[in-house]
């Protein structure tokens, strides 16, 4: 049977398929230390769960509610960029609630993009960045992920070389999956080009509160003008461990916003109520459960770095975000990041997630996600040790598991 024209456009899931590997090795037994998905081990703090437990049991709240957001949900986010970023916006104008950073994406991606649009996207980057657009009709031009001093040059090749001209340019930083942190500095030389060349920038600012050098990273709303032609998408799967809850924001310039508002009115009626309130009381809070959880995910950096290099496999530490971005040992580079996180499974009972699925570019890395505790972690390593002892003494017995097929 055909399949449907938007769902050709899609190419493999590749994660799937080391989804159907960890459920197989399961299956047989296998204790999977599973470091693939970015999906957070750490509960949700119990006064966020209180304040849902109390306001679900008031059956008023138990109507549809407001797609965009109640409005102490949007006076709350707003109040957190204040706080954070030192930058203003109107709650009733400038904030649209999502239902996490993923759906914001897609959506915003169907409000704007009309078939044959060009939008520049980093590779490697989280999926929804290319294939939101590539759903709504629209072409991927690849830039580089990094922000150095190559970006600008990359971006100017891309717009020179793009018929039409991109319509948007796409942000990542803290990245998923490279965990690269932009500078403001950065964001000002984008900002300036973009707004030279009427291009928009949507900015994925996810993991903005999880950074480990005392530097926390800015937010490109912070340059002067940016907001002129910016949304950005925040969340708080991460920084609150509320990744069940689907609560989100896009935030800044009101045209686009308003786009985003009119789609989603069409297609959701917004979270739960008791879980935008309890949202509302996370972010109105002290910062106490933020420190707490960027606490943890630094200490398992450090004890994943420490413990990986000392089984042979040299990880360079992120600055930030709940990810390491790893390249693959020198004896497996050649196998590619799929069958590399195959032989993980089958061996060393360690899942990770394969670079090639963030683009064709991340195909010589993994990427390791920090959602085990630290002995997990420290045994993963063991675990990984063993694998690549065993592989050096006996090389020829290490096979893909797509050979086996």
């Amino acid at each position: 049977m055909e399949e449907f024209h938007k769902v050709r456009r899609l190419p493999p899931y590749v994660f799937e398929q080391v989804n159907r590997l960890k459920a197989s090795a399961r299956s047989r037994g296998a204790d999977i230390i599973d470091l693939g998905m970015g999906n957070p081990d750490l509960p949700t703090p119990k006064s966020i769960v209180d304040k849902l437990c109390e306001v679900v049991r008031d059956p008023r709240t138990h109507r549809y509610s407001s797609s965009r957001g109640i409005p102490g949900l949007r006076r709350a986010q707003a109040s957190y960029y204040a706080r954070r970023f030192g930058v203003k916006l109107d709650p009733e104008t400038q904030i649209v609630a999502t239902l996490g950073s993923k759906e914001g994406f897609a959506n915003m991606a169907q409000a704007i993009t009309a078939p044959g649009d060009v939008i520049l996207c980093p590779n490697p980057t989280y999926p929804i960045h290319a294939f939101g657009f590539i759903m709504s009709g629209g072409v991927i031009r690849s830039l580089q992920a990094e922000p150095d001093a190559g970006f600008i040059p990359a971006l100017e090749r891309g717009v020179r070389h793009s018929i039409p001209k991109p319509l948007a340019l796409i942000l990542n930083y803290p990245s998923n999956p490279t965990a690269h942190v932009a500078t403001l500095d950065f964001y000002k030389d984008v900002v300036a080009y973009a707004k030279k060349n009427d291009i928009i920038i949507l900015s994925d600012l996810a993991y903005s509160e999880i950074y480990f050098d005392g530097n926390p990273p800015p937010s490109v709303l912070q340059v002067p003008g940016a907001i002129d032609i910016t949304v950005e998408f925040t969340s708080m799967s991460k920084t609150f461990s509320m990744p069940g809850w689907r609560m989100g924001f896009a935030v800044g310039n009101e045209r686009l916003i308003a786009a985003l508002t009119r789609v989603k009115s069409y297609l959701d009626y917004g979270a739960f109520t008791p879980i935008q309130v309890a949202a509302t009381a996370a972010l109105n809070g002290d910062g106490a459960d933020i420190a707490e959880v960027r606490d943890i995910y630094h200490k398992r950096r450090d004890v994943m770095v420490d413990s990986f290099g000392r089984a042979g496999w040299t990880i360079p530490a992120p600055a930030a975000s709940m990810f390491a971005w790893a390249p693959i040992p020198e004896p497996f580079k050649h196998l590619g990041s799929l069958e590399f996180s195959k032989l993980l499974i089958e061996h060393a009972d360690v899942a990770v997630a394969p670079g090639v699925g963030f683009g064709e570019h991340g195909d010589d890395f993994v990427r390791i996600a920090l959602v085990e505790n630290e002995h997990r972690i420290r045994q993963a390593a063991r675990n990984i040790k063993r694998f690549f002892t065993s592989s050096a003494k006996q090389p020829n017995n290490v096979v893909p598991l797509a050979a086996h097929r």
